[in-house]
């Protein structure tokens, strides 16, 4: 999956509804349907472990570090389009409460407003500021390409939801505590199902970090807050971003744009299920931007499709033996020889 950070959104660009788009938007890699992840620089008011005047960067126990809170939360997960994003917020732990709830008000990303939030997470990115210099967050986008393609595994193999989500989770929890070396105290998390196991599961993961999974974290803990303010801003950017794709690769065909909007891409949004009925190619569906394993892509694949591919079965539809090709020819073919059995064990010149 790709991890590169070189094709990000210029912050200052803004996409068709104004809002604030952050870096964490790498258009190539979203536009292709890829799964990435996007890591903050570590703020000026934080110090790791990492040697960083190396070459490559090491541990260095010699080295006073900063006790930090950690919380994760997502945004997505039940929608037919777009990804899913999980994120990681990050702070000293003596600015966890005064920074985050009482100077800016973070909260869980439902209750603000999407102004509120694309300003949040502006300031976050804005050199100097008091957020940008004491905080670091980071975001794991999951296509809808690649969950899907998960989930639609066959059999034993089938990759699900939960399992991406825990994978996304600790995939950035290793990479801000381990891979740039933040002396993470405490780590707070939105649950995926039932909290104490979901915590067990992670404190295997992780036994040196002391973890709390909680429902409602995002309501209870301000670095969950401000992780949901990071997922939501960046999930609700990649919309745009899909959505003025492909009103471009429209225009490009001489089509008409489609004026209605996609809506919030819920399967219970009607501007969604709409532009689904309305967009749907009658053999393809849809592209990357499409969840093609929810219930509400999958039926109106099988009720609304105009097109429909059979694939021929084997003729033979009895396997082979081996042995047939060992055994002498039975009597109604005694003619006819077998070219496996007559070549086996014979000598290269009497065959050629």
């Amino acid at each position: 999956m790709a991890n590169s950070q070189d094709d990000h959104v210029n912050p200052s660009q803004g996409s068709s509804s104004n809002a604030f788009i952050p870096p964490s938007i790498h258009p190539s890699s979203l536009l292709s349907g890829q799964s990435y992840c996007h890591y903050s620089p570590c703020p000026e008011d934080i110090t790791s472990s990492l040697n960083v005047d190396s070459t490559t960067p090491i541990p260095d126990p010699s080295i006073p570090t900063t006790p930090c809170v950690l919380g994760v939360d997502e945004a997505g997960r039940g929608p037919v389009l777009g990804p899913m994003v999980y994120s990681a917020f990050y702070l000293p732990l003596s600015l966890h409460h005064s920074l985050l709830a009482e100077e800016h008000h973070f909260n869980d990303s439902k209750v603000l407003t999407p102004g509120v939030r694309s300003n949040l997470m502006r300031l976050l990115c804005t050199p100097g500021h008091s957020l940008q210099k004491s905080c670091g967050w980071a975001v794991k986008l999951l296509s809808a390409r690649d969950i899907s393609a998960g989930m639609q595994r066959p059999g034993a193999g089938m990759y699900n939801l939960n399992a991406q989500a825990m994978d996304a989770t600790v995939e950035i929890i290793r990479g801000v505590v381990e891979e740039r070396g933040v002396d993470v105290k405490e780590v707070y998390i939105d649950t995926i199902g039932n909290p104490q196991s979901y915590q067990k599961k992670l404190e295997m993961i992780f036994p040196s970090l002391k973890i709390t999974v909680a429902k409602k974290a995002d309501s209870l803990f301000p670095c969950v807050s401000a992780a949901s303010v990071c997922a939501k801003v960046t999930r609700d950017s990649a919309l745009d971003i899909c959505y003025e794709a492909l009103q471009k690769e429209r225009v490009g065909k001489g089509m008409e744009h489609m004026n209605d909007g996609w809506g919030s891409g819920y399967p219970s949004d009607s501007k969604c299920t709409s532009w689904l009925k309305k967009e749907m190619h009658p053999l393809f569906g849809w592209g990357n931007e499409c969840r093609f394993s929810w219930g509400t892509a999958k039926e109106l694949l099988e009720v609304k499709a105009g097109l429909k591919v059979d694939w021929p079965a084997d003729e033979d539809e009895e396997a082979t033996k081996m042995t047939q090709y060992f055994t002498t020819a039975s009597a109604e073919s005694n003619d006819t020889q077998d070219e496996l059995r007559d070549w086996y064990g014979r000598r290269p010149k009497e065959i050629f």
